[in-house]
């Protein structure tokens, strides 16, 4: 009898800790991300990069370009939401872009810059709105194309 009294204490404890265990794992799966992270992960949505493809180097060829389209941030070589906007209202000007001027490399913003791509920097590809391997390497070409307005 004592043998069984000891087995089964043993083992209630064993079920005891996994159950334990158990409950606790799922409180800290469950748990919300602290404010903290959360406020990151938006800011890093707002702070997004598109340089598709392009070197630090020719991203800054393109800021120093959008400069005459209104893009007043930094020269850092990172496409970001300003860099974009900037682009956009370009593109709204010279190739029928017309989406909302948000920063947000989607769709339109890739079709137009296609436009502008196939008229002069030997982009032959589909205008799709998909950033594909052509649409990058004619943007690398326009941006190279871009250095004489960082001098």
């Amino acid at each position: 009898m004592r043998k069984l009294a000891k087995a089964l204490v043993s083992a209630t404890a064993v079920i005891g800790v996994a159950a334990g265990g158990l409950a606790t794992a799922g409180t800290a799966i469950a748990a919300p991300a602290p404010t903290q992270q959360q406020t990151a992960t938006s800011e890093a949505g707002t702070l997004a990069v598109v340089n598709l493809g392009l070197s630090t180097r020719q991203a800054k060829n393109v800021q120093c370009w959008l400069k005459h389209w209104d893009y007043k941030g930094q020269i850092d070589g990172l496409l970001g939401t300003n860099s974009w906007k900037a682009f956009q209202n370009y593109l709204e000007v010279a190739r029928g872009y017309d989406g909302d001027i948000d920063g947000l490399v989607g769709p339109k913003t890739i079709q137009a810059l296609q436009r502008e791509l196939a008229t002069a920097w030997d982009y032959n590809g589909e205008i799709d709105g998909i950033a594909g391997d052509q649409t990058k390497a004619a943007f690398k070409r326009f941006a190279n194309a871009q250095a004489v307005y960082c001098s």
